[in-house]
């Protein structure tokens, strides 16, 4: 009976549009009419209201960004919308759903487009007390933000220490200050080159807003002086070489990015003299039981409707992705999908 429901809906249907990265017979990108097809087993077809751009959804878009494999994709990893067919028993038609990472936009197809078949393993429930707007002006990048400061509170954070927020003007970096900020700490220091973004950094709950080439030494030691207790990294590369030797005793650093590159210049002894944690940080496999908790979390703590947000729809993806590749972007951007007002 699902599959002939199924059927009848799509028939009326016909086809929805999509944004493509599309590699033959030049790399280049375009809105496409897709058919719908039948759902398989454990399947729920989405209709989507709202997606957002983070900086993987900016390499997918870029000829050189090696994050697909198979063309051609739709790409987004976020997506949030209502269930119009469900071939999963924990779903059903009209339930509000969202679902982040896993293999949307990468391997499977993604967030840009106004319908999308997802399995029913990836979908989160949206909370109660969230809205489908909300889901997505967080969407990876504030699940990331959260998964950091979880982490670094269980190695002993607490709002009296002092926390530095790298690439602070980036989705997952504001996101991390307004968490941050929002669970009480006070002594939050905020890196970003944006002269620009200082005002806003400050009012989402930085106590600093500061160059990393002024707060940093111009040449790194084993060990420095101890100045900063907790650290959650965006941008990976030399500015995390440059900070290890200057976290206090039994601090701990929550590397989630490599926006500055993927190596690592470092020594062990941070490590074996202060007892220092680096955590690694992944937000696209983490099980569905962490993923409820970690959402329900973030509706309860209402930090959405703080961040910047730009709004844009499907046409605009190609401008919004190379600003975020050439870094002069700031915040969130949430893709309305649905043509939502």
């Amino acid at each position: 009976m699902i599959k002939e429901n199924f059927k009848r809906s799509v028939s009326r249907m016909n086809a929805f549009r999509s944004f493509q990265v599309i590699k033959e017979p030049v790399f280049h990108t375009a809105i496409s009419d897709l058919p719908f097809t039948e759902l398989a087993e454990n399947e729920v077809l989405v209709k989507i209201a709202y997606s957002d751009v983070n900086y993987k959804d900016a390499l997918a878009m870029s000829e050189s960004g090696q994050v697909i494999r198979t063309y051609p994709m739709t790409p987004g990893i976020d997506l949030s919308g209502t269930v119009v067919q469900s071939n999963n028993p924990r779903f059903s038609k009209e339930d509000l759903v969202l679902a982040t990472g896993f293999g949307l936009g990468v391997t499977h197809p993604g967030g840009y487009s106004q319908y999308q078949k997802v399995p029913g393993d990836w979908l989160v429930p949206l909370p109660k007390n969230m809205t489908l707007r909300q889901a997505m002006i967080l969407g990876t990048a504030g699940f990331t933000a959260m998964l950091c400061v979880n982490a670094l509170i269980r190695q002993g954070m607490t709002s009296d220490k002092k926390v530095v927020v790298t690439g602070a003007s980036g989705g997952v970096g504001s996101t991390a200050i307004a968490l941050l900020h929002k669970l009480g700490f006070q002594s939050i220091i905020a890196f970003s080159r944006k002269e620009e973004s200082v005002t806003w950094l400050k009012s989402l709950g930085a106590l600093q807003v500061v160059r990393p080439d002024e707060f940093l030494p111009e040449t790194t030691k084993a060990l420095g002086k101890q100045q900063i207790d907790y650290v959650i990294d965006t941008v990976g590369g030399e500015q995390l070489s440059s900070l290890l030797p200057l976290i206090s005793y039994n601090g701990a650093v929550a590397l989630c990015g490599n926006a500055g590159g993927i190596k690592l210049n470092a020594t062990v002894l941070p490590f074996i003299l202060r007892n220092i944690q680096l955590i690694g940080i992944d937000s696209v496999n983490v099980p569905i039981d962490q993923r409820l908790s970690l959402w329900q979390q973030m509706a309860d703590l209402q930090i959405a409707d703080e961040l910047v947000v730009q709004e844009i729809t499907l046409d605009q993806l190609p401008e919004t992705a190379s600003k975020l590749l050439a870094g002069t972007h700031q915040g969130r951007t949430l893709v309305n999908v649905g043509d939502h007002k």
